[in-house]
């Protein structure tokens, strides 16, 4: 674990030695991803049958679908399970004509003919565009054209699963075998569309494109159009169903992003960073040549502001060169390929993992580097973050209104990362320009901002922020004067002296590092936001936390949430019982309900800061939680939970509907007092942490 850590730290400037002497990745050639079987499945089984097909059997003039003649061509072996490579030769023949039915028709006749049973999809927009590409030879643009059927197709078949069953299974193929759709659309029509879609032993086009598998020439468009037929015919199934069973469907709602300023790093990509990156990729050893079509689009794209195309693109291809690393730094050229139906593709999630799936350490986040990693998990994994490919592939997101900001980010992530594997002397040129030299030194700074412990950070400041504007609430002279007056010193005076003992007793075993809590004795109330913002800016390793201290922050950020509550409940309280007051509004209770809150909220802001404080201390040394035993995990968990079960009793006590005020007070007596029992026990994390917080954690 030690010599881990040194490589990971000799690692972590982003352009170390070893990462130069690796730019050169490969020396052969690659002329395919596809392992043997996939590329034969793919490139030469549906070419295999050169018999005729009539159109006329396949499709109406009208252009109703005939389905028969479609899963006629379903091959089935003797017990009764799909035939792949059988389906495949047989359905080879009628892909090619309906292909030539399409690239016969105008886009008119497209639009009047199948239009009408494309709305179902909720993005019929989409196909006459790809019916514009059809005409094209195996390019970038029938891939990306399938690559958002596939992902729209997928999404509308959840909506009509969901006119059945209660919840959508979230891999396509699961949801292609489920019994829910069979009795909408018919078990034939399904297996059909598994052969196209669902199964590693078919065609399998969703994956191998989404996954970046496929290079442009290896999709054929007659696959394309196919798709588009099946899916005007699934509609046509579709409208059968709905007037048979009266049902209307629905569509879900896309997926929008939040909080989308929190993941800008790099400034928006400028015409000089573009030129660059056309320079680049030509040059990077990343990029494999069969997939440099593929990059040259996504500019095209990102120009023509087609920011979701361009983000679909950029995505794949990154999976891809990752994986190429991944090969290379981990010893095993095979895994660039895809893998046969019996065993995993390397996919984003394995290249990513901290361990390879025999157990051994994954050397591409030591070659990489800590700030790569904690971008490519923040983009693409952390269920707290963007999970920008996953959505955009499952259907999730509206790629009309795909932000131009997320696709920048991974424009100029993907510039950094072609760059790390250039020749030395040609990057010294490019770090000559201001704007490179720019994106590389954020690069190599940047820190998650979607790990819940990033998140918990930002929770800890917005809270602060709230409690500290309390003071310049709308509170009236009279009533605090007579508040003071009525309010029963005693218990609150205990409470004040468990809050001075507790932060003394914490921060004297708070972190050297920063200066955070050095020589601290008593520390003054104005002091405490100062020692909340230094605490977080503590560095706390993120990247591929155990178990435990996933617990240990989910619990804190439950507490940090239930704290925000508080604090918005009582400055909305407390504006409404001052507009109430001024306008002579308040009855009789409402005014002695309005000094028990004044007395009680003199009690609660120390003691939300205390907690605030005693979060983030604790966020602070959150790893020294692996040092517990199981038994002491348990015991230190359940006390975070008594602090989380105060904070939302709390939060229902300050509710506009209990207003219990005065109940406030002795339920944060008693919290302190639990607080104080637990911290004599020295079994805090603050008391077991080291007292430097710069070693990094792998």
């Amino acid at each position: 674990m030690v010599l881990l850590l040194q490589v990971l730290e000799n690692l972590q400037t982003g352009f170390s030695c070893c990462s130069r002497r690796l730019w050169a990745l490969s020396v052969d050639p690659v002329t395919t991803c596809l392992s043997p079987s996939v590329h034969d499945m793919v490139c030469k089984l549906g070419f295999e049958y050169t018999d005729y097909c009539d159109i006329n059997g396949v499709v109406a003039q009208n252009g109703e679908v005939c389905w028969r003649k479609i899963t006629d061509c379903v091959s089935y072996k003797s017990d009764q399970s799909l035939d792949y490579s059988g389906s495949v030769q047989q359905l080879g023949p009628v892909c090619e004509a309906v292909h030539s039915h399409f690239l016969v028709l105008s886009k008119g006749q497209f639009e009047m003919r199948y239009t009408p049973w494309l709305q179902w999809t909720s993005f019929p927009e989409l196909f006459p565009e790809i019916f514009d590409d059809l005409e094209s030879l195996p390019s970038p643009a029938i891939s990306l054209g399938l690559m958002k059927l596939t992902s729209c197709l997928e999404r509308a078949l959840g909506d009509v699963f969901l006119l059945v069953g209660k919840e959508c299974p979230f891999l396509l193929r699961d949801l292609l075998a489920s019994e829910e759709l069979a009795g909408v659309f018919g078990q034939p029509v399904m297996d059909v569309l598994k052969v196209f879609l669902g199964s590693p032993c078919g065609l399998n086009l969703r994956n191998i494109l989404w996954h970046g598998f496929a290079s442009p020439r290896e999709v054929s468009p007659k696959y394309c159009a196919m798709m588009v037929l099946l899916t005007a015919g699934l509609g046509q199934l579709l409208k059968r169903y709905l007037q048979q069973t009266r049902f209307t469907l629905a569509h879900r709602s896309f997926v929008t992003f939040t909080s989308l300023e929190d993941l800008i790093v790099f400034p928006d990509v400028t015409h000089e960073m573009l030129s660059v990156l056309e320079e680049v990729m030509v040059k990077s050893t990343f990029v494999l040549e069969i997939m440099l079509p593929y990059w040259e689009t996504a500019l095209a794209k990102f120009k023509a502001h087609r920011f979701a195309d361009c983000a679909i693109l950029l995505l794949t291809q990154l999976e891809t060169g990752l994986r190429k690393v991944f090969a290379t730094v981990n010893g095993c050229p095979k895994r660039l390929l895809t893998a046969e139906s019996t065993a995993l593709y390397t996919t984003f999630d394995e290249v990513l993992a901290k361990h390879l799936n025999d157990g051994k350490i994954n050397q591409l986040p030591l070659f990489l580097g800590e700030p790569a990693m904690e971008f490519l998990w923040d983009f693409l994994n952390h269920q707290t973050g963007p999970r920008v490919r996953d959505r955009l592939s499952h259907g999730e997101i509206d790629l009309r209104e795909f932000p131009k900001e997320m696709t920048s980010q991974l424009l100029a992530f993907s510039l950094v990362l072609l760059l790390r594997f250039i020749d030395e002397d040609l990057l010294s040129v490019f770090k000559e320009k201001a704007a490179i030299k720019l994106l590389l030194d954020l690069a190599e700074g940047y820190g998650s901002r979607c790990h819940p412990v990033s998140r918990l950070r930002k929770q800890l400041l917005s809270c602060e922020k709230s409690i500290g504007a309390w003071p310049l609430l709308p509170f009236p002279e009279e009533p605090v004067q007579e508040a003071v007056r009525l309010e029963d010193s005693s218990e609150i005076d205990a409470c004040h002296s468990l809050i001075t003992k507790i932060l003394c007793e914490l921060c004297h075993h708070g972190p050297e590092s920063h200066g955070v809590c050095n020589g601290v004795d008593k520390l003054p109330p104005e002091r405490w936001p100062q020692l909340l913002g230094e605490l977080c800016s503590v560095r706390v390793p993120t990247l591929f936390c155990p178990r435990a201290v996933l617990e240990v922050a989910a619990v804190l950020r439950s507490i940090s949430t239930q704290c925000q509550r508080v604090s918005s409940q009582v400055v909305a309280a407390s504006e409404l019982r001052h507009r109430q007051w001024v306008e002579r509004a308040l009855r009789s209770r409402q005014r002695q309900n309005f000094l028990r809150m004044l007395s009680s909220v003199r009690l609660l802001s120390p003691a939300l800061y205390l907690i605030l404080l005693l979060v983030a201390l604790e966020l602070v040394n959150i790893h020294a939680v692996s040092g517990k035993s199981a038994c002491e995990c348990r015991q230190y968990l359940k006390f975070l939970k008594s602090i989380l079960q105060y904070t939302e009793n709390l939060v229902a006590y300050t509710s506009c509907e209990k207003n219990k005020w005065n109940e406030t007070i002795s339920l944060t007596h008693t919290a302190l007092l639990k607080i104080w029992t637990f911290c004599e026990k020295k079994q805090m994390l603050v008391h077991l942490g080291k007292k430097s917080t710069s070693k990094a954690v792998l």
